[in-house]
Protein backbone atom coordinates (compact mmCIF):
# COMPACT_ATOMS: atom_id res chain seq x y z
CA UNK A 1 0.00 0.00 0.00
CA UNK A 2 0.82 3.82 -0.61
CA UNK A 3 2.19 5.14 2.45
CA UNK A 4 2.86 8.82 0.71
CA UNK A 5 -0.28 10.37 1.42
CA UNK A 6 -1.39 13.51 -0.81
CA UNK A 7 -1.30 16.63 1.82
CA UNK A 8 -4.23 19.20 0.19
CA UNK A 9 -3.38 22.94 -0.03
CA UNK A 10 -3.57 25.06 3.09
CA UNK A 11 -5.83 27.59 3.03
CA UNK A 12 -5.59 31.45 2.78
CA UNK A 13 -7.93 34.64 4.22
CA UNK A 14 -10.72 34.47 1.89
CA UNK A 15 -11.26 30.80 0.89
CA UNK A 16 -14.06 28.66 1.04
CA UNK A 17 -15.10 26.37 3.67
CA UNK A 18 -17.97 24.34 3.46
CA UNK A 19 -19.69 22.91 6.40
CA UNK A 20 -21.81 20.15 5.61
CA UNK A 21 -23.91 17.37 7.93
CA UNK A 22 -22.79 13.72 7.10
CA UNK A 23 -24.30 12.32 10.20
CA UNK A 24 -26.74 13.54 12.68
CA UNK A 25 -28.67 16.36 12.75
CA UNK A 26 -27.77 20.07 14.13
CA UNK A 27 -29.61 22.90 14.50
CA UNK A 28 -29.61 25.19 11.66
CA UNK A 29 -29.62 28.24 14.43
CA UNK A 30 -26.16 26.62 15.96
CA UNK A 31 -24.93 25.95 12.58
CA UNK A 32 -25.15 29.61 11.26
CA UNK A 33 -23.06 30.41 14.30
CA UNK A 34 -20.48 27.89 13.36
CA UNK A 35 -20.36 29.98 10.14
CA UNK A 36 -19.92 33.24 12.20
CA UNK A 37 -17.04 31.27 13.73
CA UNK A 38 -15.49 30.42 10.65
CA UNK A 39 -15.68 33.76 9.43
CA UNK A 40 -14.31 35.47 12.10
CA UNK A 41 -11.28 33.51 11.34
CA UNK A 42 -11.08 35.04 7.84
CA UNK A 43 -12.89 32.67 5.53
CA UNK A 44 -15.48 32.11 3.61
CA UNK A 45 -18.17 30.12 5.05
CA UNK A 46 -20.70 28.33 2.67
CA UNK A 47 -23.44 25.90 4.07
CA UNK A 48 -24.18 22.49 2.14
CA UNK A 49 -28.03 23.16 0.91
CA UNK A 50 -29.26 20.21 2.77
CA UNK A 51 -27.61 21.28 5.75
CA UNK A 52 -30.89 21.85 8.76
CA UNK A 53 -32.79 18.42 7.52
CA UNK A 54 -34.15 16.32 9.31
CA UNK A 55 -34.61 12.72 8.53
CA UNK A 56 -36.15 10.29 10.96
CA UNK A 57 -35.38 12.23 14.01
CA UNK A 58 -31.81 12.16 14.24
CA UNK A 59 -30.37 12.75 10.74
CA UNK A 60 -29.19 15.22 8.82
CA UNK A 61 -31.28 14.44 6.25
CA UNK A 62 -31.76 11.54 3.73
CA UNK A 63 -28.89 9.00 2.65
CA UNK A 64 -29.21 11.14 -0.63
CA UNK A 65 -29.39 14.43 0.69
CA UNK A 66 -26.28 13.86 2.75
CA UNK A 67 -24.25 12.28 0.16
CA UNK A 68 -25.28 15.19 -1.98
CA UNK A 69 -24.10 18.02 -0.06
CA UNK A 70 -20.26 15.61 0.72
CA UNK A 71 -20.43 15.43 -3.42
CA UNK A 72 -20.88 19.33 -3.75
CA UNK A 73 -18.36 20.20 -1.46
CA UNK A 74 -15.75 18.38 -2.61
CA UNK A 75 -16.09 18.63 -6.14
CA UNK A 76 -16.70 22.38 -6.37
CA UNK A 77 -13.13 23.99 -6.75
CA UNK A 78 -13.77 27.46 -5.18
CA UNK A 79 -14.43 25.47 -1.92
CA UNK A 80 -10.87 25.08 -0.66
CA UNK A 81 -11.79 23.05 3.04
CA UNK A 82 -14.66 21.07 4.66
CA UNK A 83 -15.98 21.19 8.36
CA UNK A 84 -18.77 18.67 8.81
CA UNK A 85 -21.39 20.35 11.99
CA UNK A 86 -21.17 16.95 14.01
CA UNK A 87 -21.12 13.68 14.49
CA UNK A 88 -23.69 11.28 16.24
CA UNK A 89 -24.19 8.00 13.52
CA UNK A 90 -24.43 7.51 9.83
CA UNK A 91 -21.39 7.96 7.64
CA UNK A 92 -21.48 4.40 7.21
CA UNK A 93 -24.85 4.32 5.65
CA UNK A 94 -22.63 6.47 3.25
CA UNK A 95 -19.64 5.16 2.44
CA UNK A 96 -20.29 2.32 -0.18
CA UNK A 97 -22.04 4.78 -2.47
CA UNK A 98 -18.44 7.10 -2.27
CA UNK A 99 -16.22 6.34 -4.59
CA UNK A 100 -12.63 7.12 -2.68
CA UNK A 101 -11.32 8.52 -5.65
CA UNK A 102 -13.25 11.33 -4.65
CA UNK A 103 -11.08 12.57 -2.17
CA UNK A 104 -7.76 12.35 -4.28
CA UNK A 105 -9.11 14.11 -7.05
CA UNK A 106 -10.22 16.91 -5.21
CA UNK A 107 -8.03 17.25 -2.20
CA UNK A 108 -9.35 19.31 0.93
CA UNK A 109 -8.71 19.38 4.46
CA UNK A 110 -11.72 17.93 6.20
CA UNK A 111 -12.33 18.40 9.60
CA UNK A 112 -14.35 16.28 11.83
CA UNK A 113 -14.21 13.82 14.91
CA UNK A 114 -16.12 10.90 16.26
CA UNK A 115 -18.51 9.66 13.42
CA UNK A 116 -16.90 11.31 11.03
CA UNK A 117 -13.89 8.94 11.57
CA UNK A 118 -15.78 6.44 8.65
CA UNK A 119 -14.99 9.46 5.95
CA UNK A 120 -11.38 10.00 7.46
CA UNK A 121 -10.96 6.18 6.88
CA UNK A 122 -12.03 6.35 3.21
CA UNK A 123 -9.95 9.36 2.96
CA UNK A 124 -6.87 7.71 3.85
CA UNK A 125 -7.68 4.87 1.83
CA UNK A 126 -7.53 7.19 -1.05
CA UNK A 127 -4.05 8.84 -0.42
CA UNK A 128 -5.15 11.63 1.40
CA UNK A 129 -4.45 13.37 4.68
CA UNK A 130 -7.52 14.48 6.72
CA UNK A 131 -7.72 16.49 9.97
CA UNK A 132 -9.01 14.64 12.95
CA UNK A 133 -10.80 17.78 14.72
CA UNK A 134 -13.34 20.05 15.94
CA UNK A 135 -16.99 20.55 14.06
CA UNK A 136 -19.46 23.33 13.94
CA UNK A 137 -20.83 22.34 17.43
CA UNK A 138 -17.12 22.69 18.84
CA UNK A 139 -16.83 25.97 17.35
CA UNK A 140 -19.96 27.54 18.77
CA UNK A 141 -19.41 25.87 21.90
CA UNK A 142 -16.19 26.89 22.82
CA UNK A 143 -17.35 30.69 21.35
CA UNK A 144 -14.31 29.77 18.17
CA UNK A 145 -11.10 30.27 21.26
CA UNK A 146 -9.44 27.98 23.16
CA UNK A 147 -6.92 25.67 21.67
CA UNK A 148 -9.78 22.97 20.42
CA UNK A 149 -10.58 26.00 17.86
CA UNK A 150 -7.64 27.93 17.40
CA UNK A 151 -5.55 25.21 16.77
CA UNK A 152 -7.55 23.85 13.94
CA UNK A 153 -7.56 27.20 12.45
CA UNK A 154 -4.04 27.56 12.59
CA UNK A 155 -3.46 24.04 10.72
CA UNK A 156 -6.31 25.17 8.08
CA UNK A 157 -3.79 27.63 7.52
CA UNK A 158 -0.32 26.17 7.43
CA UNK A 159 0.72 26.07 10.83
CA UNK A 160 1.58 21.89 12.02
CA UNK A 161 1.34 21.19 15.43
CA UNK A 162 3.72 19.44 17.00
CA UNK A 163 2.92 18.62 20.29
CA UNK A 164 5.22 18.00 23.86
CA UNK A 165 3.40 16.55 26.77
CA UNK A 166 4.31 15.95 30.45
CA UNK A 167 4.39 12.50 31.56
CA UNK A 168 2.04 10.35 33.04
CA UNK A 169 1.54 6.86 35.13
CA UNK A 170 0.47 5.07 32.01
CA UNK A 171 2.52 6.37 29.48
CA UNK A 172 4.47 4.04 27.69
CA UNK A 173 8.26 4.81 26.54
CA UNK A 174 9.96 4.55 23.51
CA UNK A 175 9.74 6.01 19.42
CA UNK A 176 7.83 5.24 16.94
CA UNK A 177 6.95 5.90 13.63
CA UNK A 178 4.14 5.15 11.00
CA UNK A 179 1.29 6.51 9.13
CA UNK A 180 -1.36 8.62 11.65
CA UNK A 181 -4.75 6.81 11.90
CA UNK A 182 -7.76 6.18 13.97
CA UNK A 183 -10.19 8.11 16.08
CA UNK A 184 -13.80 6.81 17.55
CA UNK A 185 -13.65 3.05 18.12
CA UNK A 186 -16.86 1.88 17.61
CA UNK A 187 -16.32 3.58 14.05
CA UNK A 188 -13.95 2.22 12.58
CA UNK A 189 -14.03 -1.34 14.26
CA UNK A 190 -16.81 -2.54 11.71
CA UNK A 191 -14.38 -1.27 8.70
CA UNK A 192 -11.68 -3.51 10.14
CA UNK A 193 -10.81 -6.25 7.28
CA UNK A 194 -13.35 -3.94 4.50
CA UNK A 195 -11.79 -2.00 1.69
CA UNK A 196 -12.47 0.85 3.85
CA UNK A 197 -10.04 -0.25 6.44
CA UNK A 198 -7.07 2.12 7.32
CA UNK A 199 -5.53 0.39 9.72
CA UNK A 200 -3.75 -2.53 7.10
CA UNK A 201 -0.65 0.13 6.64
CA UNK A 202 2.29 -2.28 7.19
CA UNK A 203 3.32 0.80 9.98
CA UNK A 204 1.34 2.82 11.59
CA UNK A 205 0.76 5.28 14.82
CA UNK A 206 -3.10 4.45 16.13
CA UNK A 207 -5.27 6.70 17.52
CA UNK A 208 -8.03 5.68 19.78
CA UNK A 209 -11.14 7.29 21.71
CA UNK A 210 -14.40 6.56 23.02
CA UNK A 211 -17.70 7.99 24.75
CA UNK A 212 -19.70 6.29 27.01
CA UNK A 213 -19.01 2.54 26.24
CA UNK A 214 -18.46 0.14 28.56
CA UNK A 215 -14.99 -1.30 29.55
CA UNK A 216 -16.17 -4.54 28.06
CA UNK A 217 -17.31 -3.17 24.58
CA UNK A 218 -13.76 -1.04 24.70
CA UNK A 219 -11.71 -4.67 25.90
CA UNK A 220 -13.63 -6.86 22.30
CA UNK A 221 -13.09 -3.75 19.89
CA UNK A 222 -8.98 -4.39 21.07
CA UNK A 223 -8.89 -7.48 20.91
CA UNK A 224 -10.34 -7.06 17.03
CA UNK A 225 -6.91 -5.51 16.34
CA UNK A 226 -5.18 -8.98 17.66
CA UNK A 227 -8.09 -11.52 15.81
CA UNK A 228 -7.19 -9.39 12.35
CA UNK A 229 -3.77 -9.51 12.71
CA UNK A 230 -3.08 -5.59 12.89
CA UNK A 231 -1.40 -5.59 16.53
CA UNK A 232 2.28 -5.97 14.09
CA UNK A 233 1.56 -2.96 12.26
CA UNK A 234 0.71 -0.77 15.64
CA UNK A 235 4.47 1.29 15.94
CA UNK A 236 2.55 3.48 18.64
CA UNK A 237 -0.71 4.24 19.74
CA UNK A 238 -1.76 7.55 20.93
CA UNK A 239 -4.66 7.10 23.57
CA UNK A 240 -7.02 9.54 23.91
CA UNK A 241 -10.19 10.55 25.38
CA UNK A 242 -12.21 7.81 27.21
CA UNK A 243 -15.42 10.19 28.29
CA UNK A 244 -18.25 8.44 30.54
CA UNK A 245 -16.44 5.26 29.87
CA UNK A 246 -15.51 1.96 31.67
CA UNK A 247 -17.24 2.92 35.36
CA UNK A 248 -19.37 -0.43 35.55
CA UNK A 249 -17.64 -3.70 37.88
CA UNK A 250 -14.84 -1.59 39.10
CA UNK A 251 -12.88 -2.79 36.45
CA UNK A 252 -9.99 0.50 36.67
CA UNK A 253 -9.44 3.14 34.30
CA UNK A 254 -9.70 2.07 30.64
CA UNK A 255 -5.88 3.37 30.09
CA UNK A 256 -4.90 0.81 32.94
CA UNK A 257 -7.10 -1.83 31.23
CA UNK A 258 -5.72 -1.49 28.07
CA UNK A 259 -1.65 -0.76 28.91
CA UNK A 260 -2.38 -4.40 30.54
CA UNK A 261 -2.09 -5.45 27.06
CA UNK A 262 0.59 -2.85 25.36
CA UNK A 263 2.92 -3.34 27.88
CA UNK A 264 3.71 -6.83 26.22
CA UNK A 265 4.58 -5.07 22.83
CA UNK A 266 7.27 -2.91 23.34
CA UNK A 267 6.19 0.01 21.46
CA UNK A 268 5.88 3.71 22.51
CA UNK A 269 1.88 4.66 24.13
CA UNK A 270 0.92 7.60 25.21
CA UNK A 271 -2.44 8.18 27.45
CA UNK A 272 -5.02 10.99 28.12
CA UNK A 273 -4.02 12.84 24.83
CA UNK A 274 -6.54 15.73 25.29
CA UNK A 275 -8.69 14.47 21.37
CA UNK A 276 -12.01 13.42 21.40
CA UNK A 277 -15.12 13.61 23.49
CA UNK A 278 -13.01 15.56 26.29
CA UNK A 279 -13.41 19.20 27.11
CA UNK A 280 -10.09 19.60 24.80
CA UNK A 281 -9.99 18.05 21.16
CA UNK A 282 -6.70 18.81 19.13
CA UNK A 283 -6.62 18.51 16.01
CA UNK A 284 -4.20 15.47 14.57
CA UNK A 285 -3.62 14.85 10.62
CA UNK A 286 -4.86 11.64 9.81
CA UNK A 287 -2.58 9.99 6.86
CA UNK A 288 0.80 11.80 8.09
CA UNK A 289 3.57 10.26 8.80
CA UNK A 290 4.08 10.70 12.76
CA UNK A 291 7.06 10.04 15.18
CA UNK A 292 5.60 9.30 18.64
CA UNK A 293 8.54 9.84 21.45
CA UNK A 294 7.59 8.60 24.99
CA UNK A 295 9.96 8.86 27.55
CA UNK A 296 10.01 9.38 31.41
CA UNK A 297 10.59 13.00 31.01
CA UNK A 298 7.46 13.49 28.62
CA UNK A 299 6.42 12.77 25.46
CA UNK A 300 5.98 14.08 21.99
CA UNK A 301 3.83 13.66 18.75
CA UNK A 302 5.26 15.58 15.84
CA UNK A 303 4.19 15.02 11.93
CA UNK A 304 6.51 14.87 8.60
CA UNK A 305 4.84 17.16 6.56
CA UNK A 306 5.00 20.53 4.62
CA UNK A 307 4.01 23.42 6.68
CA UNK A 308 5.24 25.94 9.92
CA UNK A 309 5.62 24.02 12.48
CA UNK A 310 3.69 25.19 15.74
CA UNK A 311 4.85 24.19 19.02
CA UNK A 312 2.13 23.00 21.49
CA UNK A 313 2.78 22.32 25.20
CA UNK A 314 0.38 19.99 27.37
CA UNK A 315 0.89 20.42 30.64
CA UNK A 316 -0.84 18.45 33.99
CA UNK A 317 -2.37 20.35 36.14
CA UNK A 318 -4.71 18.54 38.71
CA UNK A 319 -4.96 15.33 36.95
CA UNK A 320 -6.12 17.30 33.95
CA UNK A 321 -4.05 17.78 30.51
CA UNK A 322 -3.82 21.73 30.05
CA UNK A 323 -2.56 23.52 27.12
CA UNK A 324 -0.31 26.34 27.50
Amino acid sequence: MDTNHLQPAFLHPGDRIALIAPSYFLDKDIVNQAAGAIRSWGFEPVIGKNVGKQWRHQYAGTVEERLSDLFWAYEDDTIRGILCTRGGYGTIQLIAQIPVSLYNRHPKWLAGYSDITSLHAQSVVAGCMSIHGAMGAQLVKYHQQGATCLLLRDLFMGKIPEYQLSPLPYDQAGIGSGILVGGNMATFSPLISTKYDFLQYPEIILFIEEVEESAHHIDRMFQLLYLHGIIPHIKGIIMGDFTGCGDEYQLGSIEKMLTDYTSQLNIPVLTAFPAGHGNINLPLIEGAWTTLRVTEQGSTVSFNMEGDKKMVSIENENGKRVVR
